[in-house]
């Protein structure tokens, strides 16, 4: 039997953790979450659901990767034939996750290249094809929308046209794949050099976006706004299950991508502390990349606002004869009051053109997602001195930020099956994700983005939990740890895993199809070139149809592989009573 490769050293196997679960998702989703839920008062649940739900989750799985050895199938499969349905589940989120994953990457790619321009292609609106103006689609949006929904996706107006394949993005996303597979092609020897980098400098790009951010005018005012906590949002059940939501997802449990890591380990490894740390880290990166992100917020959200109060000026001084240095940004709320008392019916006239200028509603405008990793950091971007250089700094972070996570999401896919010999169906994964590059693609990544993994995962780790706490069993678990560790795991540990976590875990899964259910039909947010902004449309029957399916493929594999093991050892059983029965009356 082929010796199993091991990670060179603890650190290989922290950074490789940490890339893994550093991602994305805590640059464009913590601080929308934060947003929404009262700034700094979201922090508070945040907190308490990490050590309820996230330290307790990911020291399982590691715990169960470096016990058994193997990849999420052999480990499931190792604890009881039947379980081995809860590994293939985890293989097939994984595979939807990387289906998709990589356009992101891709979109990075696309940013990065074209920031290497004396303009940046989204600080202004291209001339039309007649040379005598702006693109109206352009005019109605904003450049950075128009170059994200029309130049780097060619959005189609709904999921139901489509049209072909988007050359530049299919190009970006060969080029994603190939370094992808360079990143994984020797196993854990090439993805042990590689997290040195990826783990590392997304690091130095927050860091020194930090210091860039906290200079910008205005920045202030989004962190402020970050760390003044709305203590009202804590009576909110949405802000309690939303933070645990994103524990959750932000560790990455339940992919099988931390057993497969685990597996690397040296049989003797100190995980429980590796846990405790890829925890920690993950989590203050969250809260790291969302003060420089509040920052970016805030210099946005001051710029919108003065440029609000310019045009108004402007409107004033074009209607009233006033000297033109009277009026300023700081005084044009008592003008306005002014004007009004002195000059009512000249005043009615403009009323309606009056824009209402508010700081606070535009620091409240929540986003997340790719609208702000795309959009709303760009519109910043364009707006800072030497763009192109901050441009390619951030994209380039975004890029390794996603790079790392596809190393977790293929190591997840590739070690199970490695173990069974079967690894083809990788290459099938990067062809299908060329769907992605297509007029409608952006449609069904959201529908994965939304529907291939939340589900599935949340029934995933419950099953984990409750197996190895009442089917494999708390005491023999504690032993294989003793075992590993030279100690038991404490009574903190013992409570979460048996009671905490399942029951956090429950009201989780419920709390998901419950409002699934009372969602009705399933919305998506299509672009309209006519209005130049999104628009919300339901989704047809057939994508409903696909949604369901998502939603059922994965969590099928845990029952229908217990039936199937089940059969096997019924048909055995009869093919063994029949040899019994020849056997005794040849006797």
């Amino acid at each position: 039997m082929e010796k199993r490769p091991n990670w060179e050293s603890p650190i290989q196997f922290v950074l490789a953790c940490v890339s893994y679960a550093v991602g994305l998702g805590n640059v464009w989703r913590f601080p929308y979450l934060c947003q929404m839920h009262g700034g700094g008062g979201f922090l508070i649940p945040y907190l308490i659901m990490l050590l309820l739900e996230g330290v307790p989750l990911f020291y399982l799985e590691l715990a169960i990767g470096q016990k058994m050895s193997r990849g999420s199938i052999g480990a499931w499969t190792a604890i009881s034939p039947y379980l081995g349905g809860v590994g293939l589940a985890s293989v097939v989120t994984s595979l939807y996750l990387c289906l998709y994953y990589n356009i992101i990457n891709a979109w990075s790619f696309w940013y990065l290249f074209h920031s290497f321009q004396s303009v940046l292609p989204w600080a202004e609106c291209p001339i039309n094809s007649n040379r005598t103006g702006p693109i109206e689609e352009c005019e109605r949006a904003t450049p950075t929308q128009y170059f994200f929904f029309r130049e780097t996706l060619n959005i189609s107006p709904s999921i139901e046209e489509n049209g072909g394949i988007h050359t530049g993005q299919a190009m970006c996303l060969l080029l994603a794949w190939m370094i992808t597979y360079l990143f994984i092609v020797r196993g854990v020897k090439s993805t042990g050099k590689v997290v040195y980098f990826t783990a590392t400098f997304p690091y130095v790009v927050l860091f020194i976006y930090l210091i860039r951010g906290i200079t910008l005018q205005g920045a202030f005012n989004g962190i402020k706004y970050m760390f003044i906590p709305k203590m009202e949002q804590l009576a909110n059940p949405n802000t309690w299950i939303n933070a645990a939501t994103q524990i959750f997802f932000s560790l990455g449990l339940g992919f099988g991508s931390l057993i497969a890591f685990a597996s690397y380990n040296h049989y003797n490894n100190n995980f429980e502390r590796q846990a405790i740390i890829v925890s920690m880290i993950n989590s203050g990166t969250s809260i790291f990349a969302s003060i420089v992100t509040f920052a970016i917020y805030g210099f946005k959200a001051t710029v919108n606002y003065e440029n609000c109060l310019e045009r108004v000026r402007l409107l004033l001084l074009n209607t009233f004869n006033i000297a033109e240095d009277s009026i300023t940004n700081d005084n044009v709320f008592t003008w306005i009051e002014k004007l009004n008392t002195t000059y009512p019916v000249q005043f009615a006239e403009i009323e309606n053109q009056l824009e209402a200028c508010d700081l606070e509603s535009e620091l409240n405008t929540a986003v997340e997602g790719a609208g702000l990793a795309f959009i709303v950091y760009s519109e910043a971007i364009k707006n800072m001195p030497l763009p192109q250089l901050w441009s390619v700094l951030y994209f380039f972070m975004l890029l390794l930020l996603g790079m790392g996570s596809m190393l977790g999401n293929v190591t997840a896919i590739i070690t199970p099956l490695r173990d069974f010999k079967v690894v083809a169906i990788i290459i099938l994964v990067s062809i299908n994700s060329c769907c992605f590059t297509t007029t409608s693609g952006n449609y069904w990544f959201t529908i994965f983005n939304d529907y291939a993994a939340t589900f599935s995962l949340l029934f995933v780790v419950l099953i984990e939990v409750i197996t190895v706490s009442y089917i494999y069993g708390i005491r023999r678990f504690e032993k294989d740890i003793e075992d590993m560790l030279g100690h038991r795991p404490n009574w903190y540990w013992k409570i979460m895993w048996t009671i905490t976590s399942p029951l956090l875990l429950i009201f989780l899964f419920v709390t998901y199809i419950v409002n699934y259910i009372r969602g009705g039909t399933p919305t998506y947010q299509a672009w309209d070139k006519e209005l130049g902004k999104t628009v919300v449309k339901e989704y047809p029957i057939f994508g409903q149809i696909f949604i369901g399916l998502l939603l059922v493929s994965s969590v099928s594999c845990v029952p229908l592989t217990a039936l199937y093991v089940y059969c096997q050892k019924r048909k055995r059983g009869n093919h063994l009573k029949r040899q019994r029965t020849v056997s005794t009356v040849s006797t």
